[in-house]
């Protein structure tokens, strides 16, 4: 029986991961504030910009690369730990670098960190979380990548303030981090958070489905029990025994039948949600605000609000996703935020500005919020197996962070080029490609736990071997 002592338990352990997901919104959402100011000082062109924005895509998929095997052999709370300690490395290396190279190096060891939770912080949330409420659970991952973007708006806001009230009087450090160079200042506010996450990191168990990979039953159990109360956490760990056991392949299994359905189903929702220009809107949003009649003065403020709304539609999937079911939610926000998106293009293309412009965004955003945002998330961090899962969801992360990197590199050229009508357009019809594609290949998942949905697929692939075998019998 689950007792309120379980239920905080669960909470906590999910805040605590999710911190990683809160890292991973300020880090990038940060850059929007940064990037006005650094064009100034270092005359960067529209190439140059691009690539300073997406050279920490490319640390994340770095990240990625590694952090998926790292954690299914060392386990998911040591990588998490590695990605704390780079968040702290690369907020203060970034604050205190001169040379441009330098800042890019630091950058793409942010995005490291950034590749490294994104990765591991879902994968931990989805394998502790009760089946019950695990969409929901892993969801609070999508919330605190908001709750971390909202946080970079608003830092960034009122350290610009900050900046102009003080810019005649002062010196020493804190004038020349804050004031002289305040965008350093909105990158070095990042420490605070990384700090906390090293820390609270102590308190956190393993994965239960980790350890008992490892032998390691008794631990497993205690956590289950703490999770799930002491009726269900036996039941619970012989299942995961069960489906334990019959690990094999590794990589390999991912590139046979079913699985590799299963993988291929998960990379094309993961890519086509990066392709509805989301971190196109994060990233460059106050130069989008410009483009929309909106004073440059005011852009952070109006980021502000945007990072707002991002925040509270992501509560219409922590609410939904258990009950409605993955599909319905998907299939609904992807046709819905390509309308949405047509909307701003339409408002670009005719010279409509201003509220009605800021309208049409935060309309895309509260369509993505409960569909194509967090839900990547969730179907792939619950269709593979156990002792494959880390692995299969770093290519899925990986494959957002190349998508997002191609975005951010090409969203300038894009938008100076085509247009930045046109480009809203291309967003939208990459929304129209992914309902298409949930609509006739996701399945639902609610309400099944991570080792019933196992079993299913491996009587799926058992049936697919008996069919091999008999094309190559009827052969011979």
């Amino acid at each position: 029986m689950k007792t309120k002592g379980t239920n905080y338990f669960i909470s906590l352990i999910t805040l605590i991961a999710a911190l990683g997901g809160f890292l991973f919104g300020f880090d990038m959402a940060v850059v929007s504030g940064i990037i006005e100011p650094l064009k100034l000082q270092y005359g960067l062109s529209s190439a140059q910009e691009g690539l300073f924005v997406s050279c920490a895509l490319l640390g994340c998929i770095v990240g990625v690369a590694f952090s998926g095997y790292l954690s299914d052999k060392i386990g998911r709370k040591k990588v998490l730990f590695v990605s704390a300690i780079l968040f702290l490395i690369s907020a203060v290396g970034f604050a205190f670098s001169e040379d441009y190279s330098i800042l890019i190096l630091f950058r793409v060891l942010a995005g490291m960190g950034v590749g490294v939770a994104s990765n591991v912080s879902p994968l931990y949330i989805s394998e502790v979380a009760p089946s019950h409420k695990r969409g929901q659970l892993v969801v609070f991952y999508q919330l605190a990548i908001t709750i971390g973007v909202l946080a970079a708006y608003i830092s960034n806001f009122f350290l610009q303030k900050y900046a102009v009230s003080h810019s005649a009087t002062g010196q020493g450090l804190l004038h020349w981090l804050f004031v002289e160079n305040v965008w350093r200042g909105m990158f070095i506010v990042g420490v605070i958070p990384a700090a906390a996450f090293c820390l609270l990191l102590l308190i956190v168990p393993e994965s239960p489905r980790w350890l008992v990979q490892f032998g390691r039953d008794e631990e497993a159990y205690g956590i289950l029990n703490k999770i799930n109360g002491s009726e269900k956490a036996q039941s619970e760990l012989h299942s995961i025994k069960e489906m334990a056991s019959q690990q094999s392949g590794g990589i390999q299994e991912l590139l046979r039948l079913p699985l590799r359905k299963l993988l291929i189903l998960a990379m094309v929702l993961t890519a086509l949600s990066q392709f509805s220009g989301i971190n196109g809107v994060i990233f460059y949003g106050p130069t989008i605000l410009k483009s929309a009649g909106i004073v440059t003065s005011d852009a952070l403020f109006y980021q502000v609000i945007l990072g707002s709304a991002n925040v509270l539609f992501t509560f219409i999937a922590i609410s939904k996703v258990d009950t409605w079911g993955r599909r319905p939610l998907y299939i609904i926000g992807s046709l819905c935020a390509a309308f949405a998106l047509a909307l701003t293009g339409f408002c670009f293309l005719m010279n409509i500005t201003g509220w009605l412009m800021l309208f049409c965004i935060i309309l895309f955003l509260l369509f993505f919020a409960f569909s194509l945002g967090p839900l990547k998330f969730v179907i792939s961090t619950e269709i593979f197996p156990t002792h494959i899962r880390g692995t299969a969801l770093s290519i899925c992360i990986m494959t957002m962070w190349v998508s997002d990197w191609l975005v951010n590199l090409l969203f300038p050229i894009m938008r100076d080029g085509l247009g930045i009508a046109v480009t809203f357009f291309i967003f939208s019809f990459f929304c129209i490609l992914s309902f298409a594609y949930a609509k006739k290949k996701l399945f639902e998942t609610k309400g099944k736990s991570l080792e019933e949905i196992e079993r299913s697929w491996n009587l799926d692939l058992a049936a697919a071997t008996e069919k091999e075998t008999l094309k190559e019998t009827e052969k011979v």
